[in-house]
């Protein structure tokens, strides 16, 4: 795995023109392979993207202590975000040169609880469809070791011309 491209400002984001010459799979597989800045929400979140191909998006990651909400658990944010991000992303790796998302609803459900030095996780999303306006995916969260399932959601994307 290459290590993500870590971003400090908006200013280092790619630009619309930029992700506008490429496909979506082609975006997605830059910042699996650190050729392109990975989305400032991976940092925040201790999460990064492993693999992707046409349809499907793989994350790995690990709650931290900065992720537990007030009774002393992973907050329900986390699971969603990691969801958010797969589903989502496997929405663009299916998109052609030139178009882009943004989610319109997603919806998650958590299967069992996770802590600060629990396994990693991985986060697989797969589209359920693509067309013109919207695309669909699934996705769950899984110990990247055990396989248990922690989480397991659905995505409705709007898709945009950028």
């Amino acid at each position: 795995m290459t290590s993500p491209l870590f971003v400090d400002a908006p200013d280092q984001l790619m630009s619309v023109e930029q992700m506008r010459s490429m496909s979506g799979l082609e975006f997605i597989q830059g910042i699996v392979e650190g050729r392109h800045p990975a989305p400032p929400i991976c940092r925040t979140m201790n999460f990064h993207f492993l693999e992707a191909t046409k349809g499907r998006v793989v994350c790995e990651g690990a709650p931290l202590f900065k992720h537990y909400n007030p009774i002393g658990g992973v907050h329900g944010g986390w699971f969603g975000t990691l969801i958010d991000s797969c589903v989502a992303c496997a929405v663009q790796t299916a998109l052609p040169q030139g178009f882009g998302y943004t989610t319109l609803e997603y919806r998650v459900n958590i299967t069992r609880p996770l802590l600060e030095g629990s396994e990693k996780v991985h986060a697989i999303g797969e589209v359920l469809h693509v067309g013109r306006r919207t695309g669909t995916a699934e996705g769950k969260i899984v110990g990247a070791d055990t396989g248990k399932l922690y989480a397991f959601g659905t995505t409705t994307c709007l898709v945009l011309e950028l």
